[in-house]
């Protein structure tokens, strides 16, 4: 269905993002790292990925004892490996503790290296059927092959891509100014940037709330720092100095002639020493958790007053699982849309489980534009879901960034 002359999305907007370091966007990131791992790994040996799922994965926060100029780990980080994943094909096994193991480890190594050589990983995978398979005599229902398969022509996935669920995708384009400079203040304190390489103390736990009225924002950001780079009270004060100063340039190129207010590390009370200083950089150090599908959206936002929804994409099987393919395809086809019209688009892809995955129950696009060349929305639309083979490539291969 295509809907025209919607109405144009609201000035004001509320939009959250979680930095790399924060200890759901870690539970993400892994998680996906462990499925194109092991999707790797079985295209190699098998020619086809497997059946797997790692969407389940979590964090469990260690111990850290924080001093100024100082710190160590005083207990590891749990990491929960909850998920299934075939454990071989035709009698060949896969060696999914090792993949998986060898993984984590890496991860840890690149994202929070303080935290490298503290894990505990708690490895709950299983290679259970799903539901439906209903015992007939002596036979052996072919749903119970799916995670023990004879051969890669047991998986019903090579003869034709069906939806693994009834669940739905969400995309929409243009972001907003506002909403683009939210996602790179975030990168900018968390990831690979001029600042983070010239202030080594600079952690990777970030969040971002922010809150815009369409001329002005309002910014509560929390940015940590590391304490063997923090050697007093007044250290890590000129340190926030320079954070907010940051803040305040890059809102004046982003958004320019607009107010821009920031509020950060709003829980400190210096005078006590209650500060955001931490030895890895990251709260997972101190008993937080971190769990997949509790941080940003497929877009890497999060963004209460757009439409989104809930699904934890992942980790999940990038061949059929919708709850991954449909989020990206959404957010592609939405902005093919926006290019085509010129205006604010908006789409909505909704499965049932059981179906052709390249055939969705219900597809709603909304296009603020009036006027339209409807076959040309429909050809954008058909050549989106033609290309879920060619996105699982980009899945497995690339490693596309979710989050």
């Amino acid at each position: 269905m295509v809907e025209t002359s919607a109405p144009q999305p609201d000035a004001t907007s509320i939009v959250e993002r979680k930095g790399l370091g924060h200890p759901d966007t870690l539970a993400d990131h892994l998680a996906e790292r462990l499925s194109r791992a092991y999707s790797q790994y079985t295209v190699q040996h098998f020619g086809a990925v497997l059946h797997h799922n790692f969407d389940k994965l979590a964090l469990l926060g260690g111990a850290s004892e924080v001093r100024y100029g100082g710190g160590k780990m005083t207990s590891p980080v749990r990491v929960l490996v909850n998920g299934r994943a075939a454990p071989g094909c035709g009698g060949e096994a896969i060696p999914v503790t090792e993949i998986v193991e060898a993984e984590v480890k890496a991860f840890f190594a690149e994202r929070l290296p303080e935290v490298s050589d503290h894990l505990d990983i708690d490895f709950n995978i299983t290679s259970n059927s799903s539901p439906g398979a209903v015992l007939i005599g002596d036979e052996t229902p072919d749903r119970t092959r799916w995670f023990n398969p004879r051969s890669i022509e047991d998986l019903r996935e090579r003869r034709v891509r069906l939806s693994n669920d009834t669940s739905l995708g969400t995309g929409w384009a243009p972001e907003s100014p506002f909403e683009t400079f939210v996602r790179e203040l975030v990168d900018h304190f968390s990831g690979q940037s001029d600042f983070t390489q010239a202030h080594p103390w600079c952690g990777s736990d970030v969040k971002l709330m922010g809150y815009w009225d369409g001329e002005s924002a309002d910014i509560v950001l929390c940015v940590p720092q590391k304490s063997r780079h923090v050697s007093s009270r007044a250290k890590y004060i000129r340190n926030t100095e320079n954070v907010l100063a940051e803040c305040n340039r890059l809102a004046g190129i982003r958004l320019p002639g607009a107010e821009a207010r920031f509020r950060l590390n709003a829980r400190d009370v210096p005078e006590k020493d209650e500060l955001y200083l931490t030895y890895t950089g990251s709260s997972i150090e101190s008993g937080d958790e971190g769990v997949v599908g509790r941080g940003n959206r497929v877009n890497g936002l999060i963004t209460p007053l757009r439409p989104m929804n809930l699904e934890g994409a992942s980790g999940k099987n990038p061949v059929y699982h919708v709850g991954k393919l449909y989020n990206i395809a959404a957010i592609r086809l939405a902005r093919r849309l926006h290019e085509a019209t010129g205006e604010h688009a908006e789409v909505h892809l909704v499965s049932t489980t059981g179906q052709r995955l390249d055939q969705p129950w219900r597809v709603l696009v909304r296009l603020t534009a009036q006027e339209i060349e409807i076959d040309k929305v429909q050809a954008l639309v058909t050549e989106a879901l033609e290309e879920f083979p060619t996105l699982t490539d980009e899945l497995v291969q690339d490693g596309i960034v979710l989050s």
